[in-house]
Protein backbone atom coordinates (compact mmCIF):
# COMPACT_ATOMS: atom_id res chain seq x y z
CA UNK A 1 0.00 0.00 0.00
CA UNK A 2 1.21 3.48 -0.84
CA UNK A 3 -0.09 6.64 0.90
CA UNK A 4 -0.91 9.57 -1.39
CA UNK A 5 -0.88 13.34 -0.80
CA UNK A 6 -4.55 13.40 0.20
CA UNK A 7 -4.08 10.44 2.59
CA UNK A 8 -5.89 8.09 0.19
CA UNK A 9 -4.48 4.59 0.35
CA UNK A 10 -3.47 3.06 -2.96
CA UNK A 11 -2.88 -0.63 -3.53
CA UNK A 12 -0.01 -1.79 -5.67
CA UNK A 13 -0.57 -4.60 -8.16
CA UNK A 14 1.79 -6.12 -10.69
CA UNK A 15 0.08 -6.96 -13.97
CA UNK A 16 1.12 -9.62 -16.51
CA UNK A 17 3.55 -7.18 -18.20
CA UNK A 18 5.40 -6.76 -14.86
CA UNK A 19 4.26 -3.16 -14.73
CA UNK A 20 3.10 -1.83 -11.42
CA UNK A 21 -0.42 -0.46 -11.29
CA UNK A 22 -1.73 1.64 -8.41
CA UNK A 23 -5.39 1.41 -7.51
CA UNK A 24 -7.35 3.51 -5.08
CA UNK A 25 -8.99 1.64 -2.21
CA UNK A 26 -12.37 2.32 -3.79
CA UNK A 27 -11.30 0.88 -7.17
CA UNK A 28 -9.65 -2.12 -5.49
CA UNK A 29 -12.86 -2.79 -3.52
CA UNK A 30 -14.91 -2.60 -6.72
CA UNK A 31 -12.60 -5.16 -8.38
CA UNK A 32 -12.89 -7.45 -5.34
CA UNK A 33 -16.68 -7.09 -5.31
CA UNK A 34 -16.85 -7.91 -9.03
CA UNK A 35 -14.59 -10.93 -8.58
CA UNK A 36 -16.68 -12.16 -5.66
CA UNK A 37 -19.96 -11.71 -7.55
CA UNK A 38 -18.54 -13.62 -10.52
CA UNK A 39 -17.39 -16.38 -8.17
CA UNK A 40 -20.87 -16.44 -6.59
CA UNK A 41 -22.50 -16.69 -10.02
CA UNK A 42 -20.10 -19.47 -10.95
CA UNK A 43 -20.89 -21.28 -7.68
CA UNK A 44 -24.63 -20.92 -8.37
CA UNK A 45 -24.15 -22.25 -11.92
CA UNK A 46 -22.23 -25.25 -10.55
CA UNK A 47 -24.81 -25.87 -7.85
CA UNK A 48 -27.65 -25.72 -10.40
CA UNK A 49 -25.79 -28.11 -12.72
CA UNK A 50 -25.20 -30.57 -9.86
CA UNK A 51 -28.91 -30.47 -8.96
CA UNK A 52 -29.99 -31.18 -12.55
CA UNK A 53 -27.44 -33.98 -12.94
CA UNK A 54 -28.69 -35.45 -9.65
CA UNK A 55 -32.16 -35.53 -11.24
CA UNK A 56 -30.84 -37.57 -14.19
CA UNK A 57 -29.11 -39.94 -11.75
CA UNK A 58 -32.35 -40.34 -9.78
CA UNK A 59 -34.32 -40.97 -12.99
CA UNK A 60 -31.76 -43.52 -14.15
CA UNK A 61 -31.83 -45.40 -10.84
CA UNK A 62 -35.62 -45.15 -10.46
CA UNK A 63 -35.34 -43.21 -7.19
CA UNK A 64 -38.78 -41.54 -7.17
CA UNK A 65 -38.25 -40.06 -3.67
CA UNK A 66 -35.15 -38.19 -4.86
CA UNK A 67 -36.98 -37.03 -8.00
CA UNK A 68 -39.83 -35.67 -5.86
CA UNK A 69 -37.36 -33.69 -3.71
CA UNK A 70 -35.64 -32.16 -6.75
CA UNK A 71 -38.74 -31.17 -8.76
CA UNK A 72 -41.33 -28.58 -7.72
CA UNK A 73 -44.78 -30.06 -7.16
CA UNK A 74 -46.15 -27.60 -9.73
CA UNK A 75 -43.40 -28.13 -12.32
CA UNK A 76 -44.07 -26.03 -15.42
CA UNK A 77 -43.56 -28.04 -18.59
CA UNK A 78 -43.16 -27.03 -22.22
CA UNK A 79 -42.63 -29.66 -24.91
CA UNK A 80 -41.60 -29.38 -28.56
CA UNK A 81 -41.45 -32.54 -30.61
CA UNK A 82 -43.54 -35.51 -31.68
CA UNK A 83 -46.06 -36.58 -29.01
CA UNK A 84 -44.63 -40.09 -29.21
CA UNK A 85 -41.37 -38.69 -27.75
CA UNK A 86 -42.81 -37.48 -24.44
CA UNK A 87 -40.65 -39.99 -22.57
CA UNK A 88 -39.83 -37.72 -19.62
CA UNK A 89 -43.48 -36.89 -18.96
CA UNK A 90 -44.41 -40.57 -19.02
CA UNK A 91 -41.53 -41.37 -16.70
CA UNK A 92 -42.47 -38.68 -14.18
CA UNK A 93 -46.21 -39.40 -14.24
CA UNK A 94 -45.68 -43.14 -13.75
CA UNK A 95 -47.21 -44.23 -17.05
CA UNK A 96 -46.53 -47.96 -16.80
CA UNK A 97 -47.07 -48.49 -20.54
CA UNK A 98 -44.28 -46.08 -21.46
CA UNK A 99 -41.44 -47.64 -23.37
CA UNK A 100 -38.05 -47.46 -21.73
CA UNK A 101 -35.98 -44.42 -22.63
CA UNK A 102 -32.72 -43.50 -20.94
CA UNK A 103 -31.75 -39.86 -20.70
CA UNK A 104 -27.96 -39.83 -20.75
CA UNK A 105 -26.61 -36.28 -20.65
CA UNK A 106 -23.80 -35.71 -23.15
CA UNK A 107 -23.30 -32.00 -22.53
CA UNK A 108 -24.37 -29.59 -19.81
CA UNK A 109 -24.19 -25.80 -19.58
CA UNK A 110 -25.54 -23.37 -16.99
CA UNK A 111 -26.50 -19.71 -17.36
CA UNK A 112 -27.73 -18.46 -14.02
CA UNK A 113 -31.00 -20.20 -13.20
CA UNK A 114 -31.11 -22.02 -16.56
CA UNK A 115 -29.33 -25.35 -17.03
CA UNK A 116 -29.16 -26.83 -20.53
CA UNK A 117 -28.65 -30.56 -20.99
CA UNK A 118 -28.26 -32.27 -24.34
CA UNK A 119 -28.18 -35.91 -25.35
CA UNK A 120 -29.09 -38.26 -28.17
CA UNK A 121 -30.06 -41.83 -28.88
CA UNK A 122 -28.50 -42.57 -32.26
CA UNK A 123 -30.14 -46.02 -32.43
CA UNK A 124 -33.56 -44.30 -32.48
CA UNK A 125 -32.41 -41.21 -34.39
CA UNK A 126 -33.47 -38.99 -31.49
CA UNK A 127 -31.67 -35.89 -30.23
CA UNK A 128 -33.00 -34.04 -27.18
CA UNK A 129 -32.36 -30.85 -25.24
CA UNK A 130 -33.76 -30.02 -21.81
CA UNK A 131 -33.72 -26.44 -20.54
CA UNK A 132 -34.28 -26.60 -16.76
CA UNK A 133 -35.02 -23.60 -14.54
CA UNK A 134 -33.76 -23.83 -10.96
CA UNK A 135 -35.10 -21.57 -8.19
CA UNK A 136 -34.38 -21.84 -4.48
CA UNK A 137 -32.71 -25.24 -4.83
CA UNK A 138 -35.49 -26.98 -6.77
CA UNK A 139 -36.37 -27.34 -10.44
CA UNK A 140 -39.44 -25.26 -11.26
CA UNK A 141 -39.60 -25.48 -15.07
CA UNK A 142 -38.49 -27.68 -17.95
CA UNK A 143 -38.54 -26.93 -21.64
CA UNK A 144 -38.06 -30.13 -23.62
CA UNK A 145 -37.01 -30.28 -27.28
CA UNK A 146 -36.83 -33.44 -29.39
CA UNK A 147 -35.19 -33.54 -32.82
CA UNK A 148 -34.91 -29.77 -32.71
CA UNK A 149 -31.78 -27.65 -33.09
CA UNK A 150 -31.82 -25.12 -30.26
CA UNK A 151 -30.06 -21.76 -30.12
CA UNK A 152 -30.07 -19.89 -26.81
CA UNK A 153 -29.81 -16.10 -26.58
CA UNK A 154 -29.62 -13.96 -23.47
CA UNK A 155 -31.75 -11.06 -22.31
CA UNK A 156 -30.29 -8.43 -20.01
CA UNK A 157 -31.86 -7.84 -16.59
CA UNK A 158 -33.61 -4.79 -18.03
CA UNK A 159 -35.74 -7.03 -20.22
CA UNK A 160 -34.10 -5.58 -23.31
CA UNK A 161 -32.54 -7.91 -25.84
CA UNK A 162 -28.76 -7.59 -25.91
CA UNK A 163 -27.89 -6.22 -29.37
CA UNK A 164 -25.74 -8.34 -31.64
CA UNK A 165 -22.19 -7.05 -31.67
CA UNK A 166 -21.36 -8.44 -35.10
CA UNK A 167 -23.93 -6.30 -36.87
CA UNK A 168 -25.40 -9.38 -38.57
CA UNK A 169 -28.88 -8.65 -37.28
CA UNK A 170 -28.90 -11.85 -35.20
CA UNK A 171 -29.32 -11.92 -31.47
CA UNK A 172 -26.14 -13.00 -29.69
CA UNK A 173 -25.89 -16.74 -29.21
CA UNK A 174 -24.74 -18.01 -25.82
CA UNK A 175 -25.30 -21.73 -26.58
CA UNK A 176 -26.23 -23.94 -29.52
CA UNK A 177 -27.19 -27.59 -29.59
CA UNK A 178 -24.62 -29.74 -31.30
CA UNK A 179 -26.08 -33.24 -31.25
CA UNK A 180 -29.15 -32.62 -33.42
CA UNK A 181 -27.02 -33.34 -36.50
CA UNK A 182 -26.49 -36.91 -35.28
CA UNK A 183 -30.09 -37.90 -35.93
CA UNK A 184 -29.36 -38.04 -39.65
CA UNK A 185 -32.24 -35.91 -40.82
CA UNK A 186 -33.19 -32.29 -41.15
CA UNK A 187 -34.57 -30.85 -37.92
CA UNK A 188 -36.34 -27.57 -37.19
CA UNK A 189 -34.46 -24.86 -35.36
CA UNK A 190 -35.81 -22.84 -32.43
CA UNK A 191 -34.46 -19.92 -30.42
CA UNK A 192 -34.79 -19.81 -26.64
CA UNK A 193 -34.28 -16.45 -24.96
CA UNK A 194 -33.13 -16.54 -21.35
Amino acid sequence: MVPTQNNETRHCLANSDSRIVFLSTETRNLFLELANSQASASDADSSNKRLVLALYDALSSGDSAAVAKILAADLEWWFHGPPSHQFLMRMLTGDSTAETFRFVPQSTAAFGSTVLVEGCDTARNIAWVHAWTVADGIITQVREYFNTALTVTRFENSGEIVPASSGTGRFPCVWESSLSGRVGKSVPGLVLAI
